[in-house]
């Protein structure tokens, strides 16, 4: 057994919760084979038989959902809002791909000679890497789909954040999910995480982290040919034309970037603004991010809360405050952050200087945004998509052939238009270039936990 341990910290206290056993290879090894010794009967289960057990896993899940968010405010530093929709999120997409396993059909496909029929069958064994800043959710956008369609799963949380996968885990068995058929493992990237790219029983990874990371999974999972769904890093711009709704642009914008305190790759963290309403557009958003509430997640009232850890806050001052040869960001304003014990960072806005300063070009992670103005529409378009991610954006106009031109020009995966929603368990996610590989949620995400087998049956002598 392993005798590796963690200690799982309140961001906002800085107090330990719990003390976390962590897997080790032999144990990630037991769970995988559990996982492919079960996978013949869970793939077994008839549709109908296995949707009721998503639906009861639904169920059970939706009971425990404010204890599950009580642990995310507390183990994630998340506000008690927006662990509330996270837990509802997990209930939401386990109900979603319930309905999966009775519609997942084939074709049938005219040929000479005899009837040709094609069937989804699942892959066997899924590992899913779950990062830190969003735990619930991405567990279910990686797990729901994968037990609809058949496969098993294998799951290992985030070091810092492993409370609501573990306690997750446990209601899968409370519902009645069979033992095996997921398994919740604790443990390091380097260890658990890399076990499942290398073993030859995982049929499939699916990873939500940095880019970088995501490019050493992919190497390693070459070596197997294994499948792999990759959602990673962004830098999404926020795109305000001057004949936008300039109070609701502004208003919004705030939350566009301090939404779990800027830890969200989706985050609007470069906003374009029109020259001709870039000072005003900046009066207004001032007086937006000023007013935005940071304190204790547990608290109603709270809009944003602590960074996950003292790493991470170390890593957002870097790149306001410089260092390591890099400059400090010009700040023209900061909104409000707690004193004393936890991992705060007040939201701060920069006018950087050009495209080319690094606070505008590499993803920060924390709740900075950089502003610049552009010139006409072909400009915006340009600057939006001179980065190397491509994930979400969000587009401000009342002209709805312009929204309609620059959604069509933005290189990224996932628009709005005059709103910054980004996902929809109806929905595909997922992004270009650098954000990753694959599109996770909506009807489309069970094709990448299942192969394609087409059967022809000869009816001719």
């Amino acid at each position: 057994m392993s005798t590796t341990t963690h200690d799982v910290v309140d961001p906002a206290t800085e107090q330990v919760l719990t003390t976390v056993d962590l897997a080790g290879v032999d144990e990630t090894d037991a769970a995988v084979a559990r996982a492919v010794d079960v996978g013949p009967a869970w793939r077994a289960v008839s549709p109908a038989d296995r949707g009721m057990l998503l639906r009861r896993f639904a169920d059970v899940v939706e009971d425990h959902r404010e204890e599950l968010a009580r642990l995310e405010v507390a183990n994630a530093g998340h506000t008690i809002g927006n662990a509330r929709w996270e837990a509802g999120n997990v209930v939401d997409v386990l109900r979603y791909y319930a309905a999966a396993p009775e519609r997942l059909f084939g074709r049938q496909i005219p040929v000479a000679g005899g009837v040709d029929i094609t069937f989804k069958e699942p892959i066997g064994v899924v590992g899913v890497i779950v990062p830190w800043n969003f735990p619930m959710p991405i567990m279910g956008w990686g797990m729901a789909p994968a037990l609809a369609a058949g496969n098993t799963v294998v799951l290992k949380p985030a070091e810092l954040t492993p409370l609501t996968a573990m306690r997750i885990g446990e209601l899968a068995l409370e519902a009645g999910i069979p033992e095996g058929v997921l398994t919740v493992l604790p443990g390091a990237g380097p260890v658990v995480g890399e076990r499942f790219v290398t073993h030859p029983d995982v049929g499939k990874v699916c990873f939500t982290g940095s880019s970088a990371v995501g490019q050493g999974i992919m190497r390693g999972a070459a070596e197997h040919l294994k499948r792999v769904t990759l959602e990673l890093g962004g830098k999404s711009a926020n795109i305000v034309f001057a004949d936008a709704d300039l109070d609701a642009a502004a208003a919004s914008a705030p939350m566009s970037f301090l939404d779990n305190a800027g830890q969200d790759c989706c985050a609007r963290t470069r906003i374009l603004v029109e020259r001709s309403v870039h000072d005003a557009f900046l009066e207004r958003f001032e007086s937006a991010v000023r007013r935005v509430v940071v304190g204790d997640p547990g608290d109603e009232a709270t809009q944003m809360g602590p960074l996950v850890s003292s790493r991470q806050r170390e890593v957002v001052r870097g790149y306001v405050d410089g260092g390591d040869g890099h400059d400090a960001a010009d700040v023209a304003f900061r909104g409000s952050a707690p004193d004393g014990a936890g991992w705060w960072y007040p939201p701060t806005v920069v006018l950087p200087g050009s495209t080319a300063d690094r606070i505008w070009r590499e993803e920060v992670f924390g709740p900075v945004v950089a502003v610049l103005p552009f010139e006409d529409e072909a400009q915006a378009v340009a600057m939006a998509n001179d980065t190397a991610y491509g994930l979400a954006g969000s587009i401000w106009t009342r002209d709805v052939g312009r929204a309609l031109r620059v959604a069509r020009g933005v290189q990224a995966g996932n628009l709005s238009v005059n709103s910054h929603s980004a996902v929809r368990y109806a929905t595909p996610f997922g992004g270009f270039k650098r954000s990753g590989l694959g599109r996770e949620l909506g009807p489309d995400a069970l094709d990448a936990f299942t192969e394609e087998k087409n059967v022809f049956l000869a009816t001719e002598d």
